[in-house]
């Protein structure tokens, strides 16, 4: 098929600057693999440079121009034909002619907004990629390059603890404490529950970690529940009076950053959820919402309007941080 234009008659290559000094992190692919892809902030540079290799020597490839694209895409698995791009950038590399030997193009996508953290789950995936379009005239030639998007956060320290009653009339009165309301990703969560009135047999009690993946909006929402920890946390009959301590690490858990209402097409909430379970094996439970962000590994400093006599200072400064990335 390559005699009438339609065979990929050239290989592309992305290759990003800065590869041996940024961080690698993981992400889940669509059928629950895992990748490792080169990690991005919001506000940061994208460069490097593209290389167009000709299968063949002495051959050449006509086309109708070459540009990469940035870009950050939403897509929803029961809309597949439909991706909602929420970040396009272009860049033309070459205008319209021909090839008559290998090329390399440098590009550079300067202070890059990346809004949302990359995101693959249930029934969506938010990811952010590179893209090399040798337009032609029959069938394009395409190269794309993933790159993962984490988002930082820092919340105050106020965090108020969340305290709750769990009641059955007569029968049962607990209470239960967490320290806090908002966890980053490597935090613990440490409580308490208190049994103020036993009157039922308890067998044991657990509490787990629930993702809700939240898709489509009005009429067609649709939510997806994923239990990510389940921890026992007693087992046999309790007594008025006695309290039950928690402690449960985050960090061994595929966790992400709680995501309120992306972009208006999907969210991910994480739940605590606290359940009891008697000897006629009936259940009860308890539900409330905790916050998780995204921990920076350290504070970056606001950048602030310099004096002119110390820009240079700032610039030394400034390359300093780049290279520490």
């Amino acid at each position: 098929m390559a005699f009438f234009g339609l065979g990929q008659s050239a290989d592309i290559d992305i290759i990003l600057n800065g590869t041996e000094n940024r961080k690698m992190a993981e992400i889940k692919t669509e059928d629950g693999k895992k990748e490792k892809h080169l990690l991005y902030y919001d506000g940061e540079s994208v460069s490097g440079k593209v290389n167009i290799t000709l299968k063949k020597p002495g051959s050449k490839l006509e086309h109708q121009g070459i540009k990469i694209e940035f870009i950050g895409q939403i897509e929803l698995y029961y809309d597949r034909g439909n991706h909602h791009e929420f970040a396009s950038l272009v860049k033309e590399l070459a205008r319209p002619g021909e090839l008559i030997q290998n090329a390399s193009y440098s590009f550079e996508f300067v202070n890059v907004e990346k809004p949302y953290e990359s995101y693959t789950g249930s029934n969506v995936r938010l990811r952010y990629f590179l893209r090399v379009t040798i337009v032609r005239r029959l069938t394009d030639l395409v190269k794309e390059l993933d790159m993962v998007v984490h988002t930082l956060s820092s919340y105050p320290e106020i965090n108020s603890s969340i305290k709750m009653e769990v009641g059955i009339e007569d029968c049962l009165h607990i209470e239960f404490e967490y320290n806090k309301s908002k966890y980053h990703l490597k935090d613990v969560i440490v409580g308490k529950i208190y049994f103020l009135l036993v009157r039922i047999k308890i067998k044991h009690m657990e509490i787990a970690i629930i993702k809700r993946e939240t898709t489509g909006s009005g009429p067609n929402i649709f939510n997806e529940n994923e239990t990510i920890a389940k921890y026992e946390i007693m087992d046999g009959a309790p007594v008025r009076g006695e309290s039950i301590p928690i402690r449960l690490f985050l960090a061994g858990y595929d966790l992400t950053p709680t995501m309120k209402d992306i972009n208006k097409k999907f969210s991910v909430r994480y739940y605590l959820n606290l359940v009891l379970v008697d000897e006629e094996e009936r259940r009860y439970f308890k539900q409330q919402e905790i916050v998780l962000w995204r921990k920076g590994e350290k504070t970056r400093k606001p950048i602030q309007q310099q004096q002119p006599q110390q820009a240079s200072n700032a610039h030394a400064d400034q390359a300093a941080g780049d290279s520490a990335k």
